[in-house]
C-alpha cells in the first residue's frame, strides 16, 4: 500500500495577500494551481476577512489555539478546537475574530470535487468506502490501514490515493486528541 505522509511543520509558510496569516500547503490535487481540493494548515495571527472563493466548498477545524468567531454572511459562529469542522461556501463574505490569540486550523476546500472532513475517535474504525482519503493527526501514533501499520507524527497529514476499506487512529497516550479523517472523491472520479 502506497501512503504519502506531510509534515506540516516541514513546509514553507505562505503570508496570505491580507497579511492576516500564513497557509502551508498539505495536498493539492492534481496540483497546486488547477486543485480540485486542497489540504493545509493555517495560521491566522489577527482579526480580518477571509478570502473569497467563488465556487469553492469550505470546511475548517481548530488545531491549536482558542478558536475563532466566523461571521459568515451576517451570521456569527464559533469554531472551538472540541467542535466539529465547520463548512461553508467560500465565496460568500467571511470575517473572522480571533477569541485569544492565535489559533492554527486545518482547511478542506473543494472545488470540482466532493470532501468530507471529520472527528477521528482514538481506535475506532473509519471506512472511507470510496475516493482518496486520509487522516490530519493531531497528536503522534500509529494508523492501521487495511493491513499495514504505519506511524504518524503530531501536525502530519496521512494520506492515500485509493479507497481503502478502514482506517484505525490509535494515539500514543490515553486523552490525547486524535484528529480527523478526510476523503475526497476528484471530478473524473464520480459516478
Amino acid at each position: 500500500m502506497r501512503a504519502t505522509i506531510v509534515r506540516g511543520n516541514d513546509l514553507c509558510a505562505q503570508a496570505w495577500r491580507n497579511g492576516g496569516g500564513r497557509t502551508r500547503v498539505l495536498r493539492a490535487w492534481p496540483d497546486e494551481k488547477n486543485w480540485q481540493y486542497r489540504i493545509s494548515i493555517a495560521d491566522i495571527e489577527v482579526d480580518g476577512p477571509f478570502s473569497d472563493y467563488p465556487g469553492v466548498q469550505r470546511c475548517i477545524a481548530v488545531v491549536e489555539g482558542s478558536g475563532v468567531e466566523l461571521t459568515i454572511e451576517g451570521i456569527a459562529r464559533r469554531l472551538e478546537r472540541s467542535d466539529a469542522p465547520l463548512c461553508f461556501d467560500g465565496g460568500v463574505r467571511t470575517t473572522c475574530r480571533l477569541l485569544d490569540g492565535p489559533t492554527r486550523d486545518l482547511n478542506l476546500m473543494l472545488r470540482g470535487a466532493r470532501g468530507t472532513i471529520e472527528p477521528a475517535a482514538n481506535g475506532t474504525a473509519w471506512r472511507p468506502a470510496a475516493g482518496q482519503c486520509g487522516l490530519f493527526a493531531r497528536s503522534e501514533g500509529r494508523c492501521y490501514a487495511d493491513d499495514d501499520r504505519i506511524d504518524v507524527a503530531a501536525g502530519a497529514l496521512l494520506w492515500f490515493d485509493v479507497a481503502l476499506d478502514s482506517l484505525t487512529f490509535v494515539a500514543s497516550g490515553p486523552g490525547k486528541p486524535v484528529g480527523w479523517w478526510l476523503r475526497c472523491t476528484p471530478a473524473e472520479e464520480r459516478p
